[in-house]
């Protein structure tokens, strides 16, 4: 059974920066899609960065050019760089990841005040 483990979550202020890190209990270059999403109180939970195991980025429109998705291969992590908080960023943020099956993290608190 495949574990994802995020963590690095917390509280900023707007303009701050967090970095989240989705720790994975096996290699992540055996998953050829790895993602974050997130989930507001009340919201649906949607999709924010996508990274494939070929280097393709798809950015959600509402992070594009604040956050940066990025995997360090040696620590079997994938990483959610966040710049320029906003409170609309507050959520839990989850990390996805797909091979033959789908797993999920338990997700990590992100909270931003004005």
């Amino acid at each position: 059974q495949v574990q994802l483990v995020e963590s690095g979550g917390g509280l900023v202020q707007a303009g701050g920066s967090l970095r989240l890190s989705c720790a994975a209990s096996r290699s992540i270059f055996s998953f050829y899609v790895m993602d974050w999403h997130r989930q507001a109180p009340g919201k649906q939970r949607e999709l924010v960065e996508t990274s494939t195991i070929g280097g393709v980025t798809k950015y959600g429109d509402s992070v594009k050019g604040r956050f940066n998705i990025s995997r360090d291969g040696a620590k079997n992590t994938l990483y959610l760089e966040m710049n320029s908080l906003k409170p609309e960023d507050t959520a839990v943020y989850y990390c996805r990841a797909s091979s033959d099956s789908v797993y999920w993290g338990q997700g990590t608190q992100v909270t931003v005040s004005s």
